[in-house]
């Protein structure tokens, strides 16, 4: 059965394990078992037409958690986690997740690990390395997901298969604890 918890101590019980060193199957059990009450994700809640936004909610040297947030028909390429753990889970509406395993460099190969997945509120995808996240034109609605990240990173890997190469691109905040990034 799922319980809903507040934003704090989704926080709090995240940094216990953090300090206990993120084991896997605790951490994946947690999100497996609680969702964030809605009215507790309200402050992170912003959309842009031309692109999904990232809202930092938490960051220590050990994890970060950001609330994504996706309009119809945006998506996040084929990226990498830089060998760390990530969870994403969605809290409103239906993503599509497609996971990857990087099987050469040169040429530039990724072997698909399963179909594409398309996963309604609660939905957990992870701990996932290489992957897609889209929010499908069929969907018909605006989408929210919790990104839980074994350790914050600024840069990541992504993955451009039509043309066989991989870029390292820089990444952003939209707001940080619920305020905007000026």
């Amino acid at each position: 059965m799922v319980r809903y918890v507040g934003m704090d101590s989704f926080v709090n019980t995240l940094e216990a394990m953090a300090a206990q060193g993120f084991d896997v199957a605790e951490v994946q059990s947690y999100l497996e078992q609680t969702r964030i009450e809605p009215a507790m994700l309200e402050p992170y809640l912003h959309y842009k037409p031309e692109r999904y936004t990232r809202h930092l909610v938490h960051k220590t040297p050990a994890f970060e958690i950001l609330v994504i947030c996706w309009n119809t028909g945006q998506q996040a390429p084929v990226h990498g986690h830089e060998g760390e753990l990530c969870w994403a889970r969605v809290e409103l509406g239906t993503l599509r997740f497609t996971n990857y395993r990087l099987v050469s460099e040169a040429p530039l190969r990724l072997e698909l690990l399963s179909t594409a997945i398309d996963g309604t509120a609660g939905y957990l995808d992870g701990p996932a390395d290489i992957h897609a996240v889209e929010n499908c034109r069929a969907f018909a609605a605006p989408a929210a997901s919790v990104h839980v990240y074994s350790h914050p990173y600024a840069e990541c890997d992504v993955y451009d298969l039509a043309r066989g190469e991989r870029r390292r691109v820089r990444l952003a905040y939209d707001t940080m604890y619920g305020k905007p990034v000026v």
